[in-house]
């Protein structure tokens, strides 16, 4: 029987950022999913969430394998 999988999220930042991590995390074979409150309601017609606050989830099985390339993600980015 298949373990439940679970969706963590994993970081939160401006879609520019979000999206180098999850290219980062998928060069490594991490599928990354992301959420985007704010465009999901102004596609609805309300406004919601933030355009600057853009969520980045991945599969808990992948937390281990993922957890070095964010830090040194992470790392990176507070220098600049």
């Amino acid at each position: 029987m298949k373990a439940k999988e679970n969706l963590i999220r994993v970081y939160t930042g401006t879609n520019v950022t979000v999206n180098l991590l999850k290219d980062e995390l998928e060069k490594a074979g991490i599928s990354g999913i992301i959420r985007n409150d704010f465009n999901s309601g102004v596609m609805a017609g309300f406004s919601g969430g933030s355009p600057s606050s853009i969520d980045l989830f991945i599969l808990d099985l992948d937390m281990d394998k993922a957890q070095p390339i964010i830090n040194e993600f992470i790392k990176i980015n507070e220098e600049r």
